[in-house]
């Protein structure tokens, strides 16, 4: 069960208005777990992988920004708080800095060296440079090398190693011990295909854990480098039988995309499955800024390809989103019978088809420029998060015209409940990787006719034209990805990745009713 404190917000600037920027942040509390029915066993290999996250942690610090001491040595508890919730001096939702001496946020965070050019790194002659788990540094004559996770941040990885080893050598589930030894050796050699193949033959357990570097939101310069984290969960069995029917469906789901059939000629491993659980303890990027509510991993196209995804639904983390977030930008801009339609269990689906869509469309482009995500560059990640988002839509009333979706969800709680997370979901600002990815998608279906702000502030919804442009929309995100057209993509975020005004309003209005921009998490050891 969790609890929540609410808070304001402002505009930065003095220590009292850093202060009200962090209380933008609502706090939620994660209580200690019901760990009935885990066995002594389990309850310590639940402690051993919550002293690896830690660890995992203070390599995101590093990551992120270096030095976390010079943070913590700051006498201003209230720019101390605001640069532990964004792991830095830097507001994660603009990029600016709100502590004096800092200048924006570096595009590449700390994986590049502050005074790179581009020139240097195209001509640095390491086909390391591109690998998502090095560092660009500078040697002693003042060139760049590339340096390997595993050695930049040994000590630490070290830690990680013996804290899975041990729980390794306890636990009685031999695909849970499985997994924790081929972790142990990807974080030693950075290469992961072995542990993420032996994390998806892991379907026994109650307890999971996701450890290492796996995303890439904050590399804004070339979009490849991974940020550590870690997440400690519990899964929720009912909910997870429930959800995992659809797991079987991925290959119908592909087929049913708005687009031709050569932007989806991509075949899910039929291993997947989709989880939902409990978060109890999140460290490095997935403590950071703003928090993710799922996960569809591992994003390695050919284990994508040959095994398949997990999606990892953090249902915790969803509900207060929903109750803290959602709900309340809903009750903004809707009028009454539109706010009637907002519901908890419907955004929850809305969020399990989006990550579904992760799994789907192309993961090599179709005309030899490789990955899309090396392709895309970085457009990747915003592209990727608007595919799911649209596409997640699609699928989801597609599911409910043909009523397979279990409880009494109806499209227009789907479609109203999407468009009030969109609104919301651009407070993140455009300077986000993620934030773009909502920004786009408003200013398409805006464009589109799709709903209507009125003089009042509050929106109308033509749900037939809204769904239209969705499709519409997912086809051409399946199509530049699928052709790997960087060039595209950057003109059409240059005309759809700007705040419009119509959002700017909405923003002033959602900031008079003290609305969070996120949460932030408190954990009970």
């Amino acid at each position: 069960m969790m609890m929540l404190a609410l808070a304001v917000s402002c505009n930065t600037g003095s220590k009292s208005d850093v202060q009200k920027k962090a209380d933008e942040y609502a706090l939620v509390k994660i209580a200690t777990p019901d760990l009935s029915g885990i066995t002594d066993n389990g309850k310590e290999v639940l402690n051993l992988y919550k002293f690896a996250a830690d660890q995992a942690d203070s390599i995101y610090w590093q990551q992120s920004f270096g030095d976390r001491s010079v943070i913590e040595s700051l006498n201003d508890e209230d720019l101390k708080e605001f640069a532990r919730i964004n792991y830095g001096p830097w507001n994660r939702v603009d990029g600016e800095p709100f502590i004096e001496g800092y200048g924006h946020q570096p595009a590449g965070a700390n994986f590049y060296p502050a005074d790179m050019t581009s020139a240097e790194f195209e001509a640095l002659q390491n086909p390391a440079k591109n690998s998502p788990y090095t560092l660009i540094r500078r040697n002693s004559e003042g060139g760049l090398e590339a340096v390997w996770f595993h050695d930049a941040y040994k000590r630490n990885i070290d830690k990680i190693c013996n804290y899975l080893t041990a729980a390794a050598d306890i636990t009685i589930k031999e695909s849970v011990r499985d997994y924790l030894l081929s972790k142990v050796e990807a974080l030693r050699t950075d290469y992961y295909y072995d542990s993420d193949c032996a994390w998806l033959d892991m379907t026994d357990s109650k307890m999971d854990l996701i450890i290492g570097p796996n995303e890439i939101n904050d590399d804004h310069l070339y979009g490849m480098k991974r940020s550590y984290e870690a997440y400690v969960l519990l899964k929720d069995l009912k909910r997870t039988e429930v959800v995992n029917n659809f797991s079987n469906m991925l290959e119908d789901f592909q087929k049913a995309l708005p687009c031709e059939d050569q932007y989806k000629n991509f075949v899910p491993g039929k291993d997947s499955d989709i989880y939902t659980y409990d978060a109890i303890y999140c460290s490095g990027h997935a403590n950071a800024g703003i928090k993710l509510m799922a996960l569809n991993l591992p994003y390695d196209p050919k284990v994508q390809a040959e095994k398949g995804t997990r999606t990892a639904l953090l249902h915790n983390v969803i509900v207060e989103k929903f109750n803290r977030l959602v709900s309340p930008v809903g009750m903004v801009v809707f009028e009454a019978d539109d706010q009637a339609t907002l519901d908890a269990e419907t955004f929850y689906w809305n969020v399990v088809f989006r990550e579904i869509a992760h799994s789907l469309g192309v993961k090599q482009t179709i005309n030899g420029k490789g990955p899309v995500y090396e392709a895309m560059g970085n457009k990747n990640l915003t592209w990727e998060d608007a595919k799911a988002n649209v596409v997640g839509l699609y699928l989801f009333c597609k599911m409910i015209d043909e009523h397979k979706i279990p409880g009494l969800v109806s499209k227009s709680s789907a479609i109203n409940t999407f468009v009030a997370n969109l609104i919301r979901s651009q407070r993140f600002g455009e300077e986000s990787l993620l934030g773009r990815a909502y920004v786009m998608v408003f200013n398409y279906l805006n464009e589109q006719g799709a709903f209507t702000r009125g003089a009042s502030g509050k929106y109308s919804i033509n749900q037939e034209k809204l769904l239209e442009a969705t499709a519409e929309l997912a086809g051409i995100i399946l199509k530049t990805q699928a052709t790997g057209d960087y060039e595209f993509a950057s003109e059409f975020e240059k005309k759809y990745c700007s705040l419009s005004d119509n959002f700017k309003a909405d923003l002033t209005n959602i900031r008079l009713e003290n609305i969070p921009v996120d949460i932030k998490f408190e954990f009970q050891k």
